[in-house]
């Protein structure tokens, strides 16, 4: 296929020519080459012939390399300059090829790096930009066996000092004054007739302090926080003092009129930060990042897509996994869990997140905050059943998680029936597995899980009554064979986790349920340190890390998006740190066993296997296809510098049988690394601590640590797979 003939004609600009210059004088043999060439065809063959001889060196990377042996022990035994090797014949085994770029609205990207380096040398075009040839530098700087050192534990522990916890005094102490300013506002509002309710009202001729003193109480109930969620840009900077600058006023309006709803509660406002400090510089960036909505988002806001094509759901109708489903109210990706989203408020949550990966349903008004719409209707109860019968009648469902939304969403009341209604249809899965000879017999319900966010937005939301209904359907489920109760949350910072929280997962642990925390891998929170802080912090409040994710989506995600190489970089050189050795396994084993006493657990734990923290999350991308995986190698790169990687999906997890069909997932980042590594420098970032991430062109998934395996049954499960049809 013809290099792209709009590239061919493309002038660079003059940085990206010196960059080229700098490519060919650090590296004489590939100018040489260039230089000595007659056709493209005649390039790419030197080339790969040059790096095939140096990869054959190492017998194990060339295997790898053919992939007749694969795997994460098999990866280790790669070396840095084969990895440049490697990556080197991928771009010229898959050149020339083209690709819909779903960053671009689908344009036509083509993957011909060489080209693109031939035509810049001996035509002075072919549309290179900064990006590309730095990227280029690297890699040819990996192949001639230049290493960055690692670093060692005091650089991981001084990364980590680096950023605050909300439970430092010093930043205990800011929020205070932070809820105090809010407080006044909301008093000034109510006074003012411009937020009515009969809740939360003063009584005729009641003094100031008084106000201020009700008002205070008033902060501890989480229907305060949903009733005075700011909706708007203007009120929002009110409520962070007017510290927002003009640019991002005029973004926030910008959003506004597109149709991105606001919906940020006061508790979580105050933690946002609306002066300098040094003492929490910057701790707060990737709280923000969730709060003010990028151009990027406004931009695509109208014309973004799903990410994940099994949450398109058509009743009765195969799904992207081969899953037959009923209604909108089950999405399911695996055999073994399924996810189930009662119609009830638990489809809202405490705010939006501007990742949010159900974005693309808030642009065509299916999701919204208008909470009372959202209410449970007559209906509900028997849509509910209708959906807990699937979980019945499926022969490989064994793990429901129960989310939205935000699964504590739902009243005290509705999320009593909703646990009900799973305890009976799990009671009545084992009853009929008495009637099923062994081989035959279908998975029962082993794991109930709530997925939440509230412990971060909404820690007030945890109170007594709802810690009696967890506590009191554990007791009876654990007598029909169901043996984990998780609650998975997702704190994104240290600086989230607040007395607050940490008083909240408290109670979550006293009703016996272990909580896990799935963080977003966002370019704020990818900061050297940032995530093994966060790690450290979510253990001391007794929370295990479950995952931690590449944002997902497109153009719109584009400034919260970090490379897949830096999730790559963050596993092998800093979590690393963390990692549990093998013979601690029937220690963490024991760890849900005992949810009551998580914190002491885990901080025995730490202590006994001498870790800062425990790294139990796995680095992993949501894959757009099935599945999660961070198997993948890069195969090509844009002439602007995005990486094309092409992802394999997890072999260590239990799949539908479409991944077969499917394949390897090709998905194009939608920012090169150079651009990350601007981005990062104007957070303040020393961008030299990160230079290794261009050599993170290949992964294999990291294996689930035993906390997370499924405990097994005493008898055979069926092979046999229902609610499937595979075309």
């Amino acid at each position: 296929m013809p290099f792209l003939n709009e590239l061919k004609h493309t002038l660079p600009d003059v940085k990206a020519y010196r960059l080229m210059q700098k490519l060919f004088k650090q590296n004489p043999v590939l100018k040489d080459i260039i230089d000595n060439s007659n056709t493209i065809h005649q390039v790419k063959k030197k080339i790969k012939s040059w790096a095939l001889k140096a990869l054959q060196e190492n017998k194990e990377a060339y295997l790898y390399y053919i992939e007749e042996k694969t795997g994460k022990d098999q990866l280790e035994k790669v070396t840095s300059k084969d990895y440049a090797a490697i990556r080197i014949l991928d771009y010229i085994t898959y050149s020339g090829r083209q690709f819909k770029d779903p960053n671009l609205k689908g344009e036509m990207v083509e993957n011909d790096p060489f080209a693109i380096l031939m035509q810049c040398a001996r035509k002075g075009t072919g549309g290179g930009k900064p990006a590309f040839f730095y990227d280029m530098i690297h890699l040819f700087m990996q192949f001639s066996g230049h290493e960055y050192p690692l670093p060692d534990k005091p650089d991981i522990k001084s990364w980590m000092d680096r950023y605050s916890s909300g439970l430092d005094p010093e930043v205990v102490k800011q929020r205070g004054k932070n809820k105090l300013r809010i407080l006044k506002i909301i008093i000034k509002k109510i006074d003012q007739g411009k937020t009515k309710s009969k809740r939360f009202t003063f009584s005729k001729g009641m003094s100031d302090r008084k106000k201020l003193a009700l008002a205070k109480t008033w902060w501890n109930d989480h229907k305060f926080h949903l009733k005075f969620a700011v909706r708007t840009p203007e009120d929002l900077n009110e409520m962070l003092g007017y510290s927002l600058d003009r640019e991002t006023m005029v973004s926030l309006k910008q959003a506004r009129k597109v149709g991105i709803p606001f919906f940020v509660n006061p508790y979580y406002l105050s933690l946002l930060d609306t002066q300098a400090c040094s003492g929490s510089l910057g701790a707060d960036l990737a709280i923000r990042q969730y709060v003010i909505y990028s151009k990027e988002l406004i931009n695509e806001f109208g014309n973004i897509v799903a990410w994940e094509k099994e949450d398109i759901v058509e009743p009765g109708k195969p799904n992207a996994a081969g899953w037959i489903i009923p209604d909108d109210s089950i999405h399911r990706r695996y055999p073994d869990i399924a996810i189930l989203i009662p119609k009830t408020m638990g489809r809202a949550c405490g705010g939006l997140c501007s990742i949010c990966q159900r974005m693309y349903g808030f642009q065509h008004g299916d999701l919204n905050f208008d909470l009372k719409k959202l209410k449970a209707k007559d209906s509900w109860e028997d849509r509910l059943e209708a959906s807990i019968n699937y979980f019945e009648k499926d022969s490989q469902l064994r793990d429901i998680l129960i989310t939205g939304g935000d699964a504590l969403m739902s009243t005290n009341k509705i999320l009593k029936r909703i646990l009900q209604s799973v305890y009976k249809m799990a009671k009545r899965k084992l009853a009929a597995n008495k009637k099923r000879k062994d081989g035959e017999k279908y998975a029962q319900i082993i794991r109930v899980r709530l997925g939440t966010r509230l412990p971060v937005y909404l820690p007030m939301r945890i109170q007594s009554g709802l810690v009696q209904i967890l506590s009191d359907f554990k007791e009876k489920a654990l007598k029909i064979g169901i043996q984990q109760f998780v609650f998975q949350t997702h704190f994104e910072s240290p600086m989230e986790i607040t007395p607050e929280t940490r008083l909240c997962v408290q109670q979550l642990n006293k009703a016996g349920w272990i909580v896990t925390n799935q963080l977003v891998f966002t370019s704020a929170a990818s900061r050297r340190g940032h995530t093994a802080k966060l790690r450290k912090v979510l253990n001391d409040i007794g929370i295990l890390p479950y995952y931690s994710f590449t944002v997902k989506g497109f153009m719109e995600n584009n400034n919260a998006f970090s490379p897949n190489a830096r999730l790559v970089q963050e596993s092998m050189e800093e979590k690393i740190i963390g990692l549990l050795p093998d013979k601690f396994y029937p220690d963490v084993r024991q760890l849900p066993l005992n949810a009551e006493n998580a914190v002491d657990r885990i901080c025995q734990l730490r202590k006994k296997a001498r870790l800062p923290f425990l790294a139990s999350d796995r680095n992993v991308l949501n894959l757009p296809g099935v599945g999660k995986s961070l198997t993948f190698r890069t195969i090509g790169i844009t002439h602007d510098g995005r990486r094309i990687l092409e992802f394999d999906h997890d072999s260590t997890r239990y799949h539908s049988p479409i991944i077969e069909k499917i394949g390897k997932v090709t998905i194009i980042e939608s920012k090169s690394i150079h651009d990350y590594l601007l981005q990062l420098d104007n957070m303040g970032e020393d961008v030299t601590e990160y230079a290794s991430i261009y050599g993170y062109s290949l992964s294999e998934t990291e294996p689930r640590i035993p906390i997370y395996e499924y405990p097994s049954y005493d008898y055979r499960v069926t092979e046999k797979m229902t609610n499937l049809a595979i075309q």
